[in-house]
């Protein structure tokens, strides 16, 4: 099997750890998220959440929580943040930069985060921390773990001879592009 070059491309390369001290340009861009953050709650448009997205030290992208404002429970600041950076490099990869939250990324920004490959994320608050103001982060990562018979929600695995029809055309398919 072929695998993507682009695939983890970013483990390569060296990034802060949590003992690490960010250079001030880092702290400067997490900063600005936090100020993002800040704006995108006082004008009512969503929980406490803000990212950025740097290339080459220039912002390519910028988000604050957006959940109740869009009524979309998919518009995270991280996710606004990535449609917006992804549509300006006109690429669905954010090789080469930096994600600047001031929180730890929820699981379904965690997702998209991994599927644009990024080079890393410095990040502000916890998971616990965001937990401790009554936000599902926690509780979503404790799901994932979890049995499917002991979700909260309850998922039904129906094996669909379709379906898997799809998938080997999927397979099959020479002029596919590959992420």
């Amino acid at each position: 099997m072929q695998r993507n070059p682009h695939y983890f491309v970013f483990l390569k390369y060296n990034f802060p750890t949590y003992y690490d001290m960010i250079t001030d340009q880092q702290k400067y861009f997490l900063e600005k998220a936090i100020e993002l953050s800040r704006f995108g709650m006082q004008i009512g448009q969503g929980g406490p959440f803000g990212c950025l997205i740097v290339k080459e030290n220039e912002i390519i992208g910028e988000g604050h929580n957006m959940v109740t404002v869009l009524n979309d429970p998919t518009a995270h600041a991280e996710i606004v943040a990535i449609r917006e950076a992804c549509k300006r490099l006109d690429s669905f990869l954010l090789t080469g930069c930096e994600i600047y939250a001031s929180c730890e990324p929820c699981p379904m920004c965690l997702g998209a985060i991994y599927w644009a490959r990024p080079e890393f994320v410095v990040y502000a608050n916890t998971r616990k921390e965001a937990a401790a103001i009554e936000f599902d982060d926690d509780f979503i990562y404790n799901e994932i773990n979890a049995a499917i018979g002991d979700r909260k929600i309850h998922f039904v695995h129906y094996p669909h001879p379709d379906a898997s029809t799809v998938f080997n055309d999927w397979k099959q398919l020479e002029n596919k592009r590959k992420y």
